[in-house]
């Protein structure tokens, strides 16, 4: 079950970093997309929190750490969203931040599970 929370809660994600570049016609995705990005780094945080993975291998278990922080990056980035100060900029960079990890995480660990396996 939690390996469908995860995609779901990354869905949301994306769709609320995309729905104010594309959707800008639309009233109710530039005034909502916020609470939707909120509740997709909520749902990854819990979710990321929830997974008991353990491994000997050291740099597999430090990969997988890796995966919650990438989901507490998306929850400052959705901070950033609230923040009356904030400007677009600092909500990108989290994102992209939390993304560029997200991609690296998802490439590496399958790759290190199947050396430590093999």
């Amino acid at each position: 079950m939690k390996n469908l929370i995860v995609p779901f809660g990354l869905l949301l994600i994306l769709l609320a970093t995309v729905a104010p570049f594309f959707l800008r016609d639309y009233e109710w995705a530039l005034t909502s997309y916020r609470y939707v990005f909120a509740a997709g780094a909520v749902i990854l945080l819990i979710a990321r929190l929830m997974q008991r993975r353990t491994a000997s291998d050291l740099r597999l278990r430090r990969l997988y750490r890796l995966e919650v922080w990438v989901a507490v990056i998306f929850c400052v980035a959705a901070f950033f969203l609230f923040y009356p100060g904030a400007e677009l900029r600092d909500w990108i960079a989290f994102t992209l931040a939390g993304a560029a990890l997200q991609a690296y995480t998802s490439i590496a660990i399958p790759a290190r599970e199947s050396k430590v396996k093999g």
